[in-house]
């Protein structure tokens, strides 16, 4: 297998011959994803580094990688040797990628890159940075030229359909929820290119991305047809039958761009630019009898407020989640009391072992982030076998992890106490307790958006100078990825929460090379009353599982804060104890008891 150093070098040739003078990659499949099928992580291929937000380009000269906060870390020790620049996105000092390709970009010169991976939105900027230089903007293939040792295919898995029982309302009823939303924005037809609002509109799912259950497909929705794009080998005669039935025809994966432009009634479509490729919108805007319109995608927010059936079978998975995870944290403590040497890659051998014994569960809804001491401070560690840490009996050992069952999506972080603690992280411990805590117990009123909430969680860390380079929580989907939007706990969020929405609270302490510390637990928002002063909102958990309370400074903690947690933790006795036997209740009523 050819080094990084050769893959750039066999990328730069295929540059000269091209007439390229730069060539970027962002991380990015054909619908904006998170989590891309192997087959189009070329970001990842020529630098040798895997994560999820980044931007490579590579010159004849030079080559930088652009990464946000949540990986620097990582990146400046996987790029290091590799002729490859770590940037850090954000911080001050560090050139932006508009900046830096200004630099090298000139009259004349062209910079090359694959519309299929490109978002719309990212290559029009690049198309006005290169006017404003004088260079050109070119759709290349180099990326297939190049990429022929070891590539993976694309991904073919068997696709369903989650059964009604699970999901609430049956693909013709979302349809004509869909439909509804387009005609009061005086749209007649959509392009569906997120994997996640396609697999709740039709309720399609499949194994096509590594611990998310979504087929790699698109759908065009107009208000007579819905056309599924996908590899249709893959689909038994009963799912067809099942989408024949709501209305749905099939088509190859492949075959949207040619559909788009061969279509021969006027249509005014709407496109989300967020999840849109280039060589989509070439496709889209080379038929006259299309009128395009730009928004957001209205199945987005159709898919955060969860419905009633969907709510109630995701409290129910995270209730079986929240088993497996008391019966791991009785097998490590058992293993480490007994002096057993453990890794960090073995804690996702043991939780496996739990989850998947479920009659329910399909997958880990991410890889399993177990990180002991200071590897924690790199918010997506990422262990790998022969180079991960053993677990030393001092300190914490923070475990990120989550599952995906036929009811729900789960994603829950504890930190444990591993050994003796220095007052220091104690108090760091307790610091983001009550962060966690403070959000928990937040009241407000309706109209109160993500950014606004996020403010609270950072409190006890603002009064203090502190803070963690990383968003407090965000959207979970059902039966999908662990990440969904639009809702979320970031500063600059704008999207007002509503009930049923599903958010994460995982406030951190990430200090590199020293330590790193994080509390997530699951939430709903739910109506809180109404006053005079109008509608209020709250959270309920919907995550079971005991915090450690070994390692918090209670003098800390207010009376409030007390309250919460031991409250939460009845909670967590009376909801888990059905599910569990006897020796397994007992140890969890000990680690719930009373403070």
């Amino acid at each position: 297998m050819k080094t990084v150093p050769e893959r750039l070098a066999a990328l730069r040739a295929a540059m000269v011959q091209a007439g390229c003078d730069a060539y970027i990659m962002p991380s990015s499949d054909p619908h904006s994803s998170e989590y891309a099928p192997g087959h189009y992580t070329a970001w990842e291929y020529f630098s040798g580094f895997s994560c999820e937000n980044a931007n490579l380009v590579v010159t004849a000269d030079d080559a930088a990688m652009w990464v946000d906060g949540r990986f620097f870390g990582a990146a400046d020790t996987a790029l290091a040797g590799t002729g490859i620049a770590s940037m850090h996105m954000g911080v001050k000092g560090v050139p932006t990628l508009t900046e830096w390709l200004g630099e090298k970009l000139s009259a004349g010169k062209v910079l090359g890159y694959t519309a299929e991976t490109m978002p719309v939105m990212q290559c029009r900027k690049l198309n006005d940075l290169c006017q404003k230089q004088g260079a050109k903007l070119a759709d290349l293939p180099l990326v297939d030229q190049v990429w022929v040792e070891d590539r993976p295919a694309l991904p073919s898995t068997p696709a369903w359909l989650l059964d009604l029982s699970y999901a609430g309302k049956s693909p013709a009823d979302k349809l004509a929820l869909l439909r509804g939303k387009l005609a009061a924005q005086n749209c007649t037809a959509m392009l569906v290119t997120k994997l996640d609002s396609l697999a709740w509109l039709l309720n399609l799912r499949a194994s096509d991305v590594e611990s998310t259950p979504y087929a790699l497909a698109f759908c065009y929705v107009d208000m007579d047809t819905a056309v599924l794009f996908t590899n249709t080998n893959r689909i038994s005669a009963e799912t067809l039958q099942q989408l024949a039935d709501a209305g749905v025809k099939t088509g190859e994966y492949m075959g949207m761009a040619a559909y788009l432009t061969a279509g021969t009634a006027q249509q005014t479509v709407l496109v989300d630019p967020a999840s849109l490729n280039a060589a989509l919108d070439n496709a889209l805007r080379s038929n006259s009898l299309y009128t395009v319109v730009e928004g957001a995608d209205p199945i987005a927010m159709l898919k955060a407020v969860k419905n009633e059936t969907e709510l109630a079978c995701t409290r129910s998975a995270h209730l079986v989640d929240g088993a497996a995870m008391v019966r791991f944290q009785m097998e490590l403590e058992q293993r480490l009391s007994k002096g057993e040497t453990l890794r960090e890659t073995d804690i996702d051998t043991i939780l496996h072992k739990y989850r998947s014994s479920a009659q329910k569960f399909i997958t880990e809804s991410f890889s399993t982030i177990a990180a002991w001491g200071p590897n924690a401070a790199m918010m997506h560690y990422a262990p790998k076998v022969g180079a991960d840490a053993e677990i030393q009996p001092k300190g914490y050992l923070l475990v990120d992890s989550g599952a995906t069952y036929y009811d729900g999506t789960t994603d829950i972080t504890r930190t444990y106490a591993v050994g003796p603690l220095t007052e220091e992280e104690k108090l760091a411990y307790t610091r983001v307790l009550r962060c966690h805590i403070d959000v928990a117990m937040a009241v407000w009123r309706e109209g109160a958006t993500g950014g606004e909430l996020d403010m609270l969680a950072r409190q006890p860390l603002w009064r203090h100078m502190l803070d963690y380079r990383c968003g407090t929580g965000h959207g979970v989907s059902h039966v999908g990825a662990v990440h969904e939007g639009p809702q979320s706990l970031r500063p600059h969020s704008n999207v007002a929460f509503v009930p049923g929405m599903v958010i994460t609270d995982e406030p951190g302490i990430y200090e590199e090379g020293h330590i790193g510390i994080r509390i997530e637990n699951e939430l709903v928002c739910v109506e809180a009353g109404e006053s005079e002063y109008g509608k209020y909102l709250r959270f309920e958990p919907i995550t079971f599982v005991p915090i450690d309370v070994s390692c918090v400074l209670l003098d800390e903690l207010t009376r409030e804060e007390k309250q919460w947690l031991n409250h939460y933790h009845a909670q967590v006795l009376e909801k888990l104890s059905p599910l569990l036997n006897e020796t397994e209740v007992e140890w969890l009523r000990t680690k719930c008891a009373a403070i």
